[in-house]
C-alpha cells in the first residue's frame, strides 16, 4: 500500500511540476514582453514579501505531519481530529493577521520603489497578490498537510495542476487582449483561490474527522522545535529577493526571478522522486520496522542521487543558452550572468542532494534535535548575503545562499546517519564522492563535445536531450556498479515487481 501510494504521490507531483515549468516558462515570458524588467522585479518582490507572512508560521505544517503520522497509522480518529483541529484554529489566526500584514505592507512598501513606480499602482498590486495567499491560510493549508501526512498529496497536486492549467490560460488571452498588469493579477489570485476551497471540501467530505473535539495546544508539541527549519526554509526560498529589493534594483529582482523560476522548476522535478517518502518514513518509523526503513532509505537516497546529478549537471551546461533565448528582445537589462547561474545551480543541487537525509529526519520528529543547524542556516545566508551583496551584487547572495546551504546538508547527512540510520560514516564518504565524480565527469564531456551555437528552442532542446541521455547514462551506469542492490530494488519498484513491505 505504501509503494502505491508512493508511485501516486510521485506520478500526480510529475505532472504538477511539469505543468509549472511550462507555465513558469510561458507566464513571465508574457509579462516581461508586456510590462518590461521592472514590472516583473516589482510583482516577484511583492511576492516576496507577501510571504514573509509564512514566518509567522513556525513551521507548523511540518510538525503537524510529525503528529499525524501516529493516529494515522493507528487510526486513531479522535487524536486525528484534534491535531487538525488545533491546526485549523492556529492557521485561521495567521489568515486574521495576514490581513493585517497586507494593510501595512501597502501603506510603507511602496515607498521602497517609490522611484520606478507611483505609491497607489504598487499599493493596490499589493492588495491583488495577497488574495490568494489569505485564502490559502484560511481555507486550504490544514487540509493540505493533512493530504500529505496520510500520503494522498496526489489529490492536492491535481487540483493545483487544474488551477495552474486555467491561471495560465487566463493570463495569456488578458495581457494578448491588452489588459493592465493589476487586472492579470487580479484574475490570477481569484483562480488560485480555487484549491484550498476545493481541498476544504474534500477532507470535509473523505475523512471522518470530529468537528466537535476542541483544539489543543499541546497537540502538536514540537511547534516551537518546528520554527528554526521553517525559518532555514523560508530564509533559502525568499531572502535574497527582500535583500536585491533593498540593497539592489529590481532589474536585478528580475533576473534573479527568471534564473529562480528555471531552477526552481528544476529542483521540483528532483523533488518528485522524494514526494510522499517522508510520510512513508514516518509510517515505518510508528511501526518500529527499523530494518526496512534502513533498506528504503538507502534505495531511495540512490534514486535521489541518480536524479539530482543527472538533471543538475546537465542544468550547468544548459542554462545560460536557454535563458539567452528566452529572454530574446528584452533589452533593459543584462540577463546572461555566468557565475551567477552556476552558484545558484551549485546550491540548489547542494539542497536536492539532502532531501533524503531531511525527509528521514523530520519523519522521525527530530525538530528539536536538529534545530540549532536550522539557525545557523538561516543566520548565515543572512549575513553573508547582506555583507556580499553591496560588493557583488546578485553574485553576493548567492554566495551567500551557496555556504549556507553546504553547512545545513552536511549537518542533516550526519544527523541522519548518526541518530537515525545509525550507518558508518564511509557510507556518506562513498555517497558525496559518487555524485562528485559523475558531476565532473559530465562536465569535462560537455566541454569536449561543445555545446554552443544554439539559437532557437528546438535546438535548445534536442541538446539538451543528449546532454540528459549522457549524464543519465552516467550517473545510472557508475550508481548501478557502486549501489547494485538499491538499484535493483529501484527498478522492481518502478516495474511494479516489488513493493515495500506493508
Amino acid at each position: 500500500m505504501r509503494s502505491k501510494k508512493a508511485l501516486r504521490n510521485i506520478s500526480a507531483s510529475f505532472v504538477l511540476q511539469i505543468v509549472v515549468a511550462i507555465s513558469g516558462l510561458i507566464v513571465p515570458r508574457f509579462i516581461l514582453t508586456a510590462f518590461g524588467s521592472d514590472v516583473n522585479g516589482l510583482t516577484s518582490s511583492i511576492t516576496q514579501f507577501l510571504s514573509y507572512i509564512a514566518l509567522v508560521e513556525g513551521g507548523i505544517a511540518g510538525v503537524t505531519r510529525a503528529a499525524l503520522y501516529k493516529p494515522l497509522a493507528e487510526n486513531d480518529i479522535k487524536q486525528l481530529s484534534i491535531v487538525t483541529k488545533s491546526t485549523e484554529v492556529f492557521f485561521r489566526k495567521i489568515s486574521y493577521f495576514f490581513l493585517l500584514y497586507i494593510f501595512v505592507l501597502m501603506i510603507f512598501y511602496p515607498l521602497i520603489v517609490e522611484n520606478s513606480f507611483d505609491w497607489f499602482y504598487t499599493s493596490s498590486l499589493i492588495g491583488i497578490i495577497g488574495i490568494s495567499t489569505f485564502g490559502q491560510y484560511y481555507f486550504g493549508i490544514t487540509y493540505q498537510t493533512l493530504l500529505q501526512a496520510d500520503q494522498r498529496q496526489y489529490i492536492a497536486n491535481y487540483i493545483q495542476v487544474v488551477t495552474i492549467i486555467i491561471n495560465t490560460i487566463i493570463i495569456v488571452a488578458l495581457i494578448s487582449f491588452g489588459s493592465s498588469i493589476h487586472i492579470v493579477r487580479l484574475f490570477s489570485a481569484t483562480i488560485f483561490l480555487i484549491r484550498p476551497i476545493v481541498l476544504h471540501f474534500y477532507v470535509n467530505k473523505h475523512y471522518s474527522l470530529d468537528k466537535k473535539v476542541k483544539s489543543d495546544n499541546n497537540a502538536v508539541s514540537q511547534k516551537r522545535d518546528g520554527l528554526g527549519h521553517h525559518m532555514a526554509y523560508f530564509i533559502h526560498s525568499n531572502t535574497d529577493v527582500v535583500i536585491l529589493t533593498l540593497f539592489s534594483s529590481l532589474y536585478d529582482v528580475s533576473v534573479y526571478a527568471i534564473y529562480s523560476m528555471i531552477v526552481r522548476s528544476i529542483t521540483n522535478i528532483v523533488k518528485i522522486f522524494s514526494s510522499g517518502i517522508e510520510a512513508a518514513f514516518g509510517n515505518m518509523i510508528s511501526n518500529n520496522e527499523t530494518e526496512n526503513l534502513k533498506k528504503s532509505f538507502t534505495m531511495v537516497d540512490t534514486g535521489s542521487s541518480i536524479v539530482t546529478v543527472t538533471i543538475f549537471s546537465t542544468a550547468i551546461v544548459m542554462i545560460l543558452p536557454f535563458v539567452q533565448i528566452y529572454t530574446t528582445g528584452v533589452e533593459d537589462t543584462n540577463y546572461i550572468r555566468p557565475a551567477f547561474a552556476y552558484l545558484i545551480l551549485l546550491a540548489e543541487a547542494l539542497y536536492s542532494m539532502r532531501l533524503p537525509y531531511q525527509s528521514i529526519a523530520l519523519a522521525a520528529g527530530k525538530y528539536k534535535e536538529t534545530k540549532k543547524g536550522a539557525y545557523i542556516e538561516a543566520v548565515s545566508n543572512i549575513l553573508i548575503s547582506l555583507i556580499m551583496v553591496n560588493l557583488l551584487g546578485l553574485i553576493g547572495v548567492a554566495i551567500g545562499t551557496l555556504i549556507s546551504m553546504l553547512f545545513r546538508t552536511l549537518d542533516y547527512m550526519l544527523f541522519a546517519i548518526n541518530n537515525i540510520l545509525h550507518f558508518k560514516k564511509f557510507y556518506l564518504v562513498k555517497r558525496i564522492s559518487t555524485n562528485i565524480s559523475i558531476f565532473v565527469i559530465v562536465y569535462g564531456l560537455s566541454l569536449f563535445i561543445g555545446i554552443n551555437n544554439i539559437d532557437t528552442y528546438i535546438d535548445w532542446v534536442i541538446k539538451a536531450l543528449v546532454m540528459t541521455l549522457i549524464a543519465g547514462t552516467i550517473s545510472v551506469a557508475i550508481n548501478f556498479i557502486l549501489y547494485s542492490e538499491d538499484f535493483k530494488k529501484l527498478l522492481n519498484i518502478f516495474l511494479n515487481k516489488s513493493s515495500i513491505k506493508d
